[in-house]
């Protein structure tokens, strides 16, 4: 991954915590939305960190083990703006771009992670 991207990458997926937390925020003040802001903003923000993580690993095998952990964390984030989405806690037109955005950066990790996995193969 070129430099550029990294940097592209790095400030798509800090974005993308900065918005899924001002979204958790907004979720109702009871027992469901608790648990969903607290598990959305964990797992949205982990995203951003571990990304960062991957792009300073110290070996390939560490960036694709750091990957996976990246993409997990996306994948969890999509889970839960499903789950809100299915509650009808909020309004779909607040989700969606998230929902899309989450699903965007996985299809991302995922293909960066292949070409890493590549290079390392080859």
């Amino acid at each position: 991954m070129s430099r550029i991207d990294s940097i592209d990458l790095k400030k798509r997926s800090k974005d993308f915590a900065h918005e899924c937390v001002k979204l958790a925020s907004s979720l109702p003040k009871n027992a469901l939305g608790r648990n969903i802001e607290n598990q959305l903003i964990r797992c949205a923000t982990s995203v951003a960190a571990n990304y960062r993580a991957a792009c300073v690993a110290g070996s390939k095998p560490s960036f694709i083990a750091k990957l996976g952990i990246v993409i997990e964390e996306a994948d969890e984030s999509s889970f839960w703006l499903e789950f809100i989405l299915d509650e009808k806690l909020l309004d779909a037109s607040l989700v969606s771009p998230l929902l899309i955005e989450s699903k965007e950066l996985i299809s991302i990790f995922i293909s960066s992670r292949k070409t890493a996995r590549k290079q390392l193969s080859d």
